[in-house]
């Protein structure tokens, strides 16, 4: 089972590789990466090796561009079938949904990016490696932090969380905020208008869900939300939009919050209660990182990985 990687940057769906290839490898399963990724304890495979191997092969492509090669390599290898994750939510472009036709399955990591693909697919949301973003010791007492971690640009909300939660700090002096993720030049001005400390790209992300007591995602819209199911299992108390299945599964003020996209006002109110009582923010962190440990663990991305490759391995 190829995993490819071809892309330069680093992206939730690089990380979601990361994960799954060794949660398959504990399932059995001979998962293998193509191409660049930090991890160099991943096991890989190399093109040459590929082509000399006469059994059978799942190519499971995470982007177009590796759904393409997966497409061309499957004319040259007979035994070779194309499985594509899609990972974004909107209606795809021509092109994707051309050559999306073409793979042999698809997966979608909620059923609303199922609904905008427009194809039949199998619905697996991403794991978390629980073992990586477990919960770290917090206390009520002393500074707590509270922050947004995912590229800094628009449509993630960071203008959004900003606005609600800097009449907040000088209210409540032992909160620190900060935002974590890429910024691109084209969005450098705007990050900094927001006046909050920019933590850029973190290769150690969860060193900042270990200091962060609230983790917030204000994004206008996520297929899915990688680094929600992370927060929670770090033991963030997450304060999320309303946006798919993920947050469907939070019990409302139990397990973390909902609210509804771009309503300033109300994660404002959420965030003061919480500010105001750290006790029930840490309450909530260690139910959601429960709640994580039952439904979002990697392990059961695997497993169901595994019975999707068995069934098309059959054809």
């Amino acid at each position: 089972m190829v995993h490819p990687h071809f892309h330069a940057r680093y992206t939730g769906a690089s990380r979601h590789v990361e994960t799954v290839v060794p949660a398959l490898k504990a399932a059995s399963v001979d998962a293998r990466v193509m191409g660049t990724l930090r991890d160099a304890s991943l096991p890989r495979v190399s093109l040459g090796e590929l082509l000399r191997h006469d059994g059978a092969v799942v190519w499971h492509a995470h982007r177009v561009n590796e759904l393409l090669a997966g497409l061309v390599l499957r004319v040259f290898k007979r035994h070779l079938r194309v499985v594509w994750t899609r990972h974004s939510a909107g209606a795809p472009a021509w092109l994707t949904a051309f050559l999306a036709r073409r793979a042999d399955r698809v997966v979608s990591v909620s059923p609303e990016a199922a609904g905008t693909l427009g194809l039949p697919s199998t619905v697996i949301t991403h794991g978390v490696d629980t073992a990586r973003f477990a919960p770290a010791v917090r206390s009520p007492t002393g500074e707590h932090g509270i922050g947004v971690v995912g590229r800094v640009r628009r449509e993630k909300g960071q203008g959004d969380f900003a606005e609600a939660v800097k009449p907040l700090l000088a209210k409540y002096p032992a909160w620190r905020a900060t935002l974590v993720g890429l910024v691109k030049s084209a969005d450098r001005a705007w990050a900094e208008s927001l006046g909050l400390p920019l933590a850029g790209e973190a290769h150690d992300v969860e060193r900042w869900y270990r200091a962060f007591t609230i983790c917030v995602n204000p994004s206008h819209d996520e297929s899915f939300g990688l680094a929600r199911a992370e927060a929670l299992a770090a033991g963030c108390c997450l304060v999320t939009t309303r946006l798919n299945a993920l947050d469907r599964m939070i019990e409302h003020g139990k397990t973390g919050f909902v609210y509804a996209p771009g309503d300033v006002t109300a994660l404002r109110e959420i965030l003061d209660g919480l500010m105001r009582d750290p006790q029930r923010a840490l309450d909530v962190g260690a139910a959601g990182a429960e709640l994580a440990r039952r439904e979002l663990g990697a392990d059961r991305e695997a497993l169901r990985l595994r019975e999707l490759y068995a069934g098309l391995l059959e054809i």
